[in-house]
């Protein structure tokens, strides 16, 4: 008899994303910026029997120590467990937190070519047409072999250069929000899979001493969720998850976010131990309770990978 964990470990990602949407089970996703991180990640998930994405971004390679794709998904492969989680590209840009253009089609190349489960083109600093052609480029490029494909549509402020407006400014103006409009034309034309939405989060900056800095407590607008959910009927993403209030993930996560990122929270807690520690074992240790924290008392969500596997069971 097969039991959840096999079940999980024999579905593709894109039938576990579609469960946990229509279930509102949240898919935390955890940016992977040192390597020594993916260990205690993964056993953090299967002593939870928690399901989440390990992912890796181009900020992750080129800002801190991450290396490259190929080095990620080379760890992923020594300690994965396809029942509790994943390998996901986070954010390569079509155009760069600086303002520079980015091979895009060469790093989304890669990630397929390394047998990552899933991709993100971020073409959000485009004109939407623009957005489109190329999301659209990718998922032509991605589906065939089986891998899902996020976008992003929106503005989800906080990697450029500078300082960010008062975010009390940001919130109520809602500047850079994802239109519903745009999100329901977005996804007809393009067929994504998933969609990063922009509804008050904001990223953690990675540049400069900011870096170090707290970052800034995010609220959600849940009536714009709502909209953007009730006009797209795909997974939503939430970037920029780690400092959002706790009630607002939890409403988030029963009105249409079924990804969220998580990075700020885990890097700096990170380097904060190998600083106080500088011991990586010691370190590791320090990040797994950390990450179990972060599933069961922030996201609420233990035992998500076997609630999953029980329900995939049931529609088989």
């Amino acid at each position: 008899m097969n039991t959840w964990k096999d079940t999980l470990k024999n579905t593709p990602l894109s039938q576990i994303m579609k469960t946990a949407y229509v279930k509102h089970i949240i898919i935390p996703a955890f940016n992977i910026p040192y390597l020594p991180m993916v260990e205690p990640v993964i056993q953090a998930l299967e002593d939870t029997e928690c399901f989440a994405l390990l992912e890796v971004a181009r900020p992750d390679i080129n800002r801190f120590e991450a290396k490259s794709f190929a080095a990620v998904k080379a760890e992923f492969d020594r300690f994965k467990d396809l029942a509790v989680t994943r390998m996901h590209q986070d954010h390569v840009p079509v155009i760069d937190e600086d303002g520079k253009a980015v091979d895009w089609k060469a790093l989304i190349s890669e990630a397929l070519n390394l047998n990552y489960d899933s991709v993100m083109i971020d073409g959000s600093r485009l004109p939407i047409a623009e957005n489109i052609a190329v999301t659209r480029e990718v998922v032509n490029m991605a589906h065939p072999r089986g891998v899902q494909v996020e976008a992003e549509l929106g503005a989800v402020l906080g990697h450029e250069s500078g300082p960010l407006p008062p975010y009390d400014e940001i919130f109520a103006s809602g500047k850079g929000f994802t239109s519903p409009d745009d999100a329901e034309r977005f996804v007809r034309e393009t067929g994504v899979d998933w969609l990063s939405v922009a509804i008050g989060n904001i990223h953690g900056a990675i540049s400069g001493s900011a870096k170090d800095q707290k970052k800034v407590e995010a609220r959600l607008n849940i009536d714009h969720l709502r909209k953007l959910a009730d006009r797209t009927g795909i997974p939503l993403v939430l970037h920029g998850g780690s400092g959002v209030r706790k009630e607002y993930v939890l409403q988030a996560i029963h009105n249409g976010i079924t990804k969220i990122n998580v990075g700020t929270e885990i890097r700096q807690a990170y380097e904060k131990a190998l600083r106080e520690t500088n011991n990586v074992r010691e370190t590791q240790g320090i990040l797994k309770a950390k990450v179990r924290n972060i599933l069961n008392e922030y996201y609420e969500m233990s035992h998500s990978a076997r609630t999953l596997g029980e329900s995939i069971e049931k529609e088989l």
